[in-house]
């Protein structure tokens, strides 16, 4: 544990023993109890990383329908095609959309619930971290903007599509929304308290979703995805280079 300060969240667990990678209880494609057939799932952030690789797994889980959503719209294209590959059956609907729109994302929902009329899954996974740097030296535009995606992005999603949620959940028995957060949540950080804020925060959203909203059937959960050398990570984190697949 050389070199691995307390105060980073790793030390519980040890950088070598961290996931970077999909492994076979969590595949899909090895695990067949994983399959999901029927259901209906948004992620965002889809395009790139770890909502690609969620998009993928959904897709080797034989799911109905799989609605991308991200910034980028050639990303989503080559996403697109990677889950037809897998499973040429699945609907796939692709939405090029800033999470942070209020009115983008209300015209999101109101056309997956023309073509759905369903939703099974939604995975708020598209995440933003300002620059890394000490709060005298922050831009504090750039230093919000981690709160407006990592917060406010799952907060108008979920808000958006409660209303088709809890119908999907009137028939289905449950409905999942989960938060893709990270273990910054839970760090107390020098430089990147843009980002283990609003992190902290989205678990606190999720909380609040899950109590308000579980007798009705949706279920919400925050979910730490290890460490992972996304585009993200590698742009500021070093401490994440230890985690790097070979």
């Amino acid at each position: 544990m050389s070199g691995i300060s307390g105060e980073t969240g790793y030390a519980f667990v040890g950088l070598e023993n961290l996931h970077n990678d999909i492994y076979p209880a969590i595949a899909a494609q090895q695990t067949s109890s994983l399959h999901q057939p029927g259901k209906v799932v948004l992620i965002t952030g889809a395009g790139r990383g770890i909502g690609r690789a969620i998009a993928l797994q959904y897709a080797y889980a034989n799911v109905a329908s799989i609605i991308l959503c991200a910034r980028t719209a050639s990303q989503l294209d080559e996403v697109a095609s990677a889950i037809k590959t897998i499973n040429s059956d699945i609907r796939v609907n692709k939405y090029p959309i800033d999470v942070t729109s209020e009115t983008a994302v209300a015209a999101l929902a109101e056309d997956i619930a023309k073509k759905e009329d369903r939703l099974d899954i939604l995975v708020n996974n598209a995440g933003y971290s300002a620059r890394w740097t000490p709060i005298h030296l922050s831009e504090p535009s750039d230093w919000w903007r981690s709160f407006e995606v990592n917060l406010k992005g799952p907060y108008l999603l979920t808000r958006a599509f409660l209303p088709l949620l809890l119908k999907t959940a009137e028939k289905t028995g449950h409905v999942d929304v989960v938060n893709v957060a990270s273990i910054g949540a839970h760090q107390v950080n020098a430089v990147a308290s843009n980002y283990t804020m609003s992190k902290l925060a989205v678990c606190r959203l999720t909380e609040n979703i899950d109590v308000g909203y579980k007798d009705k059937g949706v279920i919400a959960v925050s979910v730490n995805p290890g460490g992972v050398e996304t585009e993200l990570a590698s742009q500021e984190i070093d401490i994440l280079k230890p985690c790097k697949s070979s």
